[in-house]
């Protein structure tokens, strides 16, 4: 019957060792620490480098007894302290993170969770699973996510890199070819969206993931402007589109719908104003009107807008075209 294979001690278990050795001043060199936690002289010295560079242990190497050692005395382990709780709000986000679901981002942050939770291993009293059957999430309308698209981009992205590529525009069928220089990736409303300057049109445009086709990243580097920031660039955006209007907008709102409104926050500039009899007004400064027509008509006789004329001019139209298409 074949041995079964002896598991290493996790990292933290092995440096708290060393410091234990370390501590009581005995002769501490790799010879010893490699035949007591069984594990390679590379390892050792890499354990002992993070413990003097990461940690700031106060640890050299003595070469006169061959050995190392504290140069000054350390009465604790640098460790971090996280509290259920703690521990619990990491748990809930790692929930959470379905929008990553098909991105390398996914497993990095996969990755990046067991690490911490080996590093807590025997130093909480709870069951994560069993607590986190509590909190759920659930993310409406998911986007698609294609990482042969994805993974070229985000690596543009990063290294500065021009790209090509064929993009369909919503409401057509034809796609046409795209020169970009890429400057951010954003997930805005669950789906991915590209940032970029159109070198042919000769400004920032925002291209859906899942409608463009066919990247090839050039061999052409770029310089992002020093101005752009997604903040900003999001910043007159009810969800994804931006513009360069100035558009107030005013939505009034029902008494049944007004609990739901004051819930959440909708945009940066939101100002809400309560009015007699339970409705309330929204107001938000926007630069341009076709997310918010699409958001209004979501709640349905709820909503009515008051400003700006244009966006209730076209609202009437819609619905107007509604009351013909189900009158039959």
């Amino acid at each position: 019957m074949p041995n079964k294979p002896q598991l290493s001690r996790p990292p933290l278990e092995r440096m708290m060792k060393i410091h234990d050795e370390l501590r009581r001043d005995t002769l501490v060199n790799c010879t010893k620490l490699v035949k007591t936690l069984e594990v390679s002289r590379k390892t050792i010295v890499r354990d002992i480098a993070f413990m003097r560079d990461r940690l700031d242990l106060p640890i050299e190497f003595d070469a006169r007894i061959g050995a190392y050692r504290y140069t000054q005395p350390v009465t604790s382990f640098p460790t971090i302290n996280v509290t259920e709780g703690e521990l619990l709000a990491l748990l809930v986000a790692q929930r959470a993170l379905e929008q990553y679901r098909g991105t390398p981002f996914h497993r990095q942050l996969e990755i990046a969770f067991e690490k911490l939770a080996g590093g807590l291993r025997d130093r909480i009293s709870f069951t994560p699973a069993d607590e986190l059957r509590t909190v759920s999430f659930k993310n409406f309308g998911l986007g698609k996510t294609d990482l042969a698209i994805f993974n070229p981009l985000s690596a543009a992205v990063l290294h500065h890199d021009e790209v090509t590529f064929s993009y369909r525009k919503p409401g057509t069928t034809a796609a046409t070819a795209r020169k970009v220089h890429p400057y951010h990736l954003a997930n805005r409303e669950n789906l991915w969206y590209l940032v970029g300057f159109d070198t042919e049109r000769q400004a920032l445009r925002t291209f859906a993931l899942p409608r463009i086709k066919g990247v090839v990243v050039t061999k052409v580097k770029f310089e992002r402007s020093a101005d752009f920031s997604p903040e900003t660039f999001f910043a007159n955006a009810l969800g994804v589109l931006g513009g360069t209007g100035d558009f107030r907008v005013v939505v009034r709102f029902t008494a049944a719908a007004a609990e739901r409104v004051r819930e959440r926050e909708w945009h940066e500039s939101q100002e809400i104003r309560e009015l007699r009899g339970g409705g309330l007004e929204l107001e938000m400064r926007l630069g341009a009107l076709e997310e918010a027509e699409q958001w209004i008509l979501g709640w349905g006789a709820a909503a009515e807008v008051i400003a700006p004329a244009k966006l209730r001019a076209s609202i009437k139209q819609t619905v107007v075209a509604l009351d013909l298409r189900y009158r039959a």
